[in-house]
């Protein structure tokens, strides 16, 4: 994160958006709007939207949805009254065969009619509620992405769709530990409690400090490394299904909505 002016700048969900669809604003989210409701989202051909849904309801640790479009629609109304999911997300990661093919800031010259869209619940949504309670999130402090694993926690499968959760991690001293965990646990649309905490390789994470996605984290001395469950696990799943076209965010570049993610 720059600084505080850029934080007073996208002190709004509609602020950001309208910065990102003005090619003004192409990085990670975390810490920004802070209040509002981040989101994950997916992009599919309505021809696997079913089995997609059926896949999220089974898995809403990693997959708790927002939202869904209608088909060929790119405004998401129950979210923001002013969404265009074509323009209003950083960046965007285009899969082919379920593999990632490109980068892209706008979405314009690939949208098709047929296109449905979800969005599920960021763990990001609660970091203002850390932040409230003084509780350093350090990939915030350190003005990084958020350092993200993939585990070997499978996921239930749905028609094509199944493979392993992935998580994103936060390390935090032990008594800011628990508070996080049960900050966190009220906030069920952007994952809830975690997942796991302390050793790593118990859910198949070979080396803490080479993150999967995101960018290296920042742990002190005594830190406990604590894990959500992170909504880039649908990426596994395209990867597992190999569908002919998805797309999603890149990694920590969220679409910000205008529901609060405030507790109590």
């Amino acid at each position: 994160m720059d600084d505080a002016a850029t934080l007073q700048r996208f002190e709004t969900g509609a602020a950001l958006r309208a910065a990102c669809r003005a090619g003004i604003w192409d990085r990670p989210t975390s810490g920004l709007a802070q209040g509002f409701q981040q989101g994950n989202i997916v992009i599919l051909p309505r021809a696997l939207a079913d089995d997609f849904l059926r896949y999220c309801t089974r898995n809403p640790k990693p997959a708790p949805i927002l939202g869904v479009s209608e088909p060929g629609d790119p405004s998401l109304p129950t979210l923001g009254a002013d969404i265009d999911i074509r323009t209003d997300v950083p960046r965007y990661r285009v899969f082919r065969d379920g593999e990632p093919a490109e980068i892209l800031t706008d979405l314009n010259a690939l949208w098709r009619d047929d296109f449905v869209t979800f969005v599920l619940g960021c763990s990001f949504s609660f970091e203002t509620a850390l932040l409230r309670a003084a509780i350093p999130v350090r990939h915030i402090e350190a003005g990084r992405n958020v350092p993200m694993y993939k585990t070997n926690i499978e996921t239930q499968s749905a028609g094509p769709f199944g493979g392993p959760m992935v998580v994103s991690m936060r390390p935090f001293t032990p008594a800011d530990a628990i508070r996080a965990i049960v900050l966190s646990s009220y906030l069920p649309q952007a994952h809830g409690a975690p997942v796991h905490l302390g050793d790593p390789s118990a859910i198949g994470i070979a080396d803490i400090a080479t993150p999967d996605f995101g960018e290296a984290p920042d742990i002190h001395e005594g830190d406990v490394p604590v894990f959500w469950a992170c909504g880039v696990t649908p990426q596994s799943a395209i990867r597992h299904a190999r569908p002919p076209i998805a797309i999603t965010h890149e990694p920590g570049h969220m679409l910000v909505t205008d529901l609060r993610a405030d507790i109590g």
